[in-house]
């Protein structure tokens, strides 16, 4: 029995696109193509396929991905060694459970002190958050992930945690700029955006509509989503506007 890759993408959540990109890079062949073209997976390409959704959950980019599976032998062994990567995970997430629990309670007692918002300690926001899990984060820009994956895989755990902090700061200070009833396209707010656009173009030129994508995917990635809302309630959307209004003034 064998499944179409329309199936298959149905069945798993990765796009058609993905698993494309994955035969083309080897990690992932189908097990026949159709004489129409179609690429058709059996079970054993459904068992590669949970391994290295496993994988990518737990922060590992393709590239490792691909040596992972060439060295494995028996898939028992292998789903041990996953087990084990999904426990020391759920601890990871343990910690980080933690850390924002610690965040909402100081962003709540600023709110009920009408303070402005703030954190005793931005890095708790990221705390527990590997380098590895830069490029997963950027999967949807493939140019940016592999340039990001490669600095993030020379990054110590001290550098991940700095710039994790600054990084928190901004977006405290984009909270604060919103939580002052700023607009979007008030200069402050534009000369933050500045910062974060000429952050990325040390990495790799970013177009109008490519800074655009990444404003729309602060919205859309459920992980940048989630941690700009647990910022402030609107913060994504936020920063997705003064993204547009940015490309607008100064890109286009």
């Amino acid at each position: 029995m064998d499944w179409s890759i329309a199936e298959v993408a149905r069945m798993s959540g990765v796009t058609a696109r993905t698993l494309r990109h994955y035969d083309e890079t080897g990690l992932l062949p189908p097990a026949r193509i159709g004489a129409s073209g179609r690429r058709y997976y059996g079970e054993a390409q459904l068992l590669r396929l949970q391994q290295i959704l496993v994988l990518r959950a737990l922060g590992v980019g393709v590239p490792e991905i691909g040596r992972i599976l060439s060295e494995q032998v028996d898939e028992v062994d292998a789903l041990r060694g996953h087990h084990r990567r999904l426990l020391a995970e759920r601890d990871r997430l343990d910690v980080l459970a933690g850390s924002v629990s610690l965040t909402i309670a100081e962003l709540e007692k600023s709110r009920k002190d009408g303070r402005a918002v703030s954190i005793n300690r931005p890095e708790n926001l990221f705390e527990g958050v590997t380098p590895s899990q830069y490029e997963e984060n950027m999967r949807d820009f493939p140019e940016l992930a592999q340039e990001v994956g490669r600095r993030a895989a020379t990054m110590s755990q001290a550098d991940a945690d700095a710039a994790h902090r600054e990084r928190t700061a901004r977006m405290i200070r984009l909270a604060e700029f919103m939580a002052a009833g700023l607009r979007a396209d008030a200069d402050p707010v534009q000369a933050e955006i500045d910062i974060q656009y000429r952050t990325l173009t040390e990495m790799r030129p970013v177009s109008a509509e490519d800074y655009r994508a990444i404003g729309r995917a602060v919205v859309d990635n459920e992980t940048w989503r989630t941690a700009y809302e647990a910022i402030a309630p609107g913060l994504a959307a936020y920063q997705r506007d003064a993204i547009e209004a940015f490309a607008a003034a100064r890109l286009d």
